[in-house]
This record gives C-alpha cells, structure tokens and sequence, in this order.
C-alpha cells in the first residue's frame, strides 16, 4: 500500500478507478476503528473452500496477506496449520491476540528496519508489522496455502503488479492460493475494495499460474447499495502453479 503513486486502472468498463490510499490512512481507519471490512465470523467462502486448499494436507504453512486480526487465523491455526500474516497496522495484528485470547512474544525483524514480528506462544502464528511490499521467502519461507480475503482488492491499483509478485515468490510449488475478489461497476464507486477484471487477474498471475474461478456469489448489501451500487458480486478464485 504505498500511498506515493497514484492508482489508476483502466477497466473493462472504459473508465479508470483512481485513489491513493496510503499507509497511514490505513493505520488511521484502525485507530477510529473504520473497520468494516472487518469480519466477526470465519468466511463463508473460506469454510466452503477450505480442503480445496487444504488438498488433504496437514499442518500446512498459511499466509494471510493484510491480515488485520482475522478470526480466521485462529480458525485454522486451531486445526494445527501454521499461521503468517502481515499487516501495515499494529493495533490490528495485537487486537487479534487479545480478543482471541492468545499469548505472544514480540520481536525484531533484523531484515526489515523498523519491523515487528508477533508470535504465539504455542509457535504456529506469526504476524508481521510491516509493508507487504518488504516481506520475502528469505524471511517468512514459502507458503503451502494462501487465503486473500481483502488484500488484493485492498491494494492501490497501481501497486498491484508488485503485490502479485510478491505473492508469487512466496508460493512453493504445492501451493493452492484461494483470492477473493469483486466485481462492480467501478464508474460508481472509487474502492476501496477496488474492481479486479477478470483478464488483469490473468495478466497478473497468468504466466505461472492457472486461474480458476470457482464460484461467484450475490453479495449485494445495504453497504454496497449506500456506495451507489445496484450489483456487487463476490468471486472466490484457486491459483495454483504450472509447475506443480
């Protein structure tokens, strides 16, 4: 989320999303806790999809981009799965050890200046406080599963090329990446979430990936019809790698 481009994405629709949101307007929404995009209960999507990533594995390594406090962390971290999230804001990430009741060390994170890791003591959730732009597998490793929930769509248009990159480096070649998207008419509402075309997903991931749509779910509420929108549908993707 660097806020020092401009984001501009030109849609299918002929128009361009432009917004900047930049670190501290996160951090900022946290601190008066703007948080809708919160959610107090496991995803649907994600409950519904779960051994489609899981592929009958254990104890697999799951990263949550962005993370915020996720109660899904604790979901899956309770099945035994090893937990890595990252986020920009700090309150999120200590928010989700206390309102889970969960123990934890802080430490530094000598290749990121001014980072912070969090870790459970039990040793199976790590979560980061820095820029996702600064994570790698030399410091996290590579990922068995990843679980997008708004993280991509969260992400500045124009920095999503760098997001995906970063999220291809930490995929090993096993693994099974679940992303959450939406699709909108972008002229009516600027984002965040931003609109995610379909074909940019593929030009984005394409090359080392496949890309499977695997349902698209009405999910129009209040919220999204108060942002001046009459359709807004939720879409649940499995990218998984050629070389797998």
């Amino acid at each position: 989320m660097d806020g020092s481009i401009e984001s501009q994405l030109n849609t299918s629709y002929g128009t361009k999303q432009t917004k900047i949101m930049s670190d501290k307007d996160w951090i900022r929404k946290w601190e008066k806790k703007e948080i809708g995009f919160h959610e107090e209960k496991v995803h649907k999507l994600l409950a519904e999809f779960l051994e489609t990533m899981l592929h009958n594995r254990k104890q697999i390594t799951i990263f949550f981009p962005l993370c915020g406090k996720a109660v899904d962390m604790k979901w899956l971290a309770d099945m035994g799965h090893n937990i890595v999230g990252v986020d920009v804001c700090e309150m999120g990430l200590k928010d989700f050890f206390k309102e889970n009741n969960v123990t934890y060390l802080e430490e530094a994170v000598p290749a990121i200046p001014g980072a912070k890791v969090f870790k459970s003591t039990s040793g199976n959730i790590s979560l980061y406080c820095c820029s996702i732009f600064d994570i790698n597998d030399s410091i996290i490793g590579k990922c068995d599963g990843i679980w997008d929930r708004g993280a991509m769509v969260a992400v500045n248009p124009t920095d999503r090329e760098r997001y995906a990159s970063v999220i291809l480096s930490l995929m090993d070649k096993d693994c099974r990446y679940l992303l959450d998207t939406f699709e909108y008419d972008p002229k009516l509402h600027p984002g965040p979430p931003f609109y995610i075309p379909d074909a940019e997903l593929e030009k984005l991931l394409g090359s080392q990936c496949n890309v499977k749509c695997l349902k698209i779910t009405d999910s129009l509420t209040d919220k999204q019809r108060a942002w001046g929108l009459d359709s807004f549908d939720e879409k649940i993707f499995l990218v998984t790698s050629k070389l797998s």
